[in-house]
């Protein structure tokens, strides 16, 4: 009962329950895909996420979340402007209700993205201000899985690549929740050439 000891700590509610639901493997995996301002988990912060479930090799379209983050301090803090922000239409959250519920839609399951460690690294970068532990969930990445598939050590491949490899439409709409849905197709393409449950 290794999740036992985070229970008695004084961490967030949400946080205790997320370390519970580790009692049981899930057999759901979840395809994320955050935006960020930059490529420094420890500088940076995520203005959106996106995600779907997989189950039994099915996109769970109604399985879904999407969050735009209002990071005004951030912004502010490196003399920046939060235009996009601003004037999109789609609701915003603050950070921490944002990564909340990320956290309560996560769960145990399996985390899958492409170049899914930098996900990671900033979601436990907004975690760790929230006064909270770092992921627990098992990760993989589209990318490592294509090149285990073909052998390939030497290339990483970017989304894009990777779509037109395994003839998954594009949009010219990018977004979080976009590339989300992208990574899900790959993950399941990929996910039956190496044979995995």
């Amino acid at each position: 009962m290794d999740w036992l000891k985070y229970i008695n700590k004084d961490y967030p509610e949400f946080w205790k329950n997320y370390i519970s639901t580790f009692e049981n493997k899930s057999s759901r995996y979840v395809i994320i895909s955050t935006e960020t301002s930059g490529l420094s988990p420890l500088k940076d912060v995520i203005l959106s996420v996106g995600s779907f479930a997989v189950v039994n090799n099915s996109i769970l379209i109604g399985d879904s979340f999407e969050a735009n983050l209002l990071q005004y301090k951030y912004f502010h803090d490196n003399g920046l402007t939060n235009e996009f922000m601003v004037e999109s239409k789609l609701k915003k959250q603050s950070e921490p209700e944002a990564i909340k519920s990320f956290i309560e839609f996560i769960g145990s399951s399996t985390l899958v993205g492409h170049h899914v460690n930098f996900d990671v690294e900033i979601i436990n970068a907004a975690l760790e201000r929230l006064n909270c532990g770092r992921l627990k969930n098992e990760a993989l990445d589209i990318d490592v899985m294509h090149r285990k598939l073909h052998d390939i050590s030497e290339k990483q491949f970017s989304l894009d690549e990777l779509c037109k490899i395994y003839n998954v439409p594009v949009s010219d709409r990018n977004s979080a929740a976009t590339d989300a849905y992208k990574t899900a197709i790959l993950f399941l393409k990929l996910k039956s050439k190496l044979n995995l449950r």
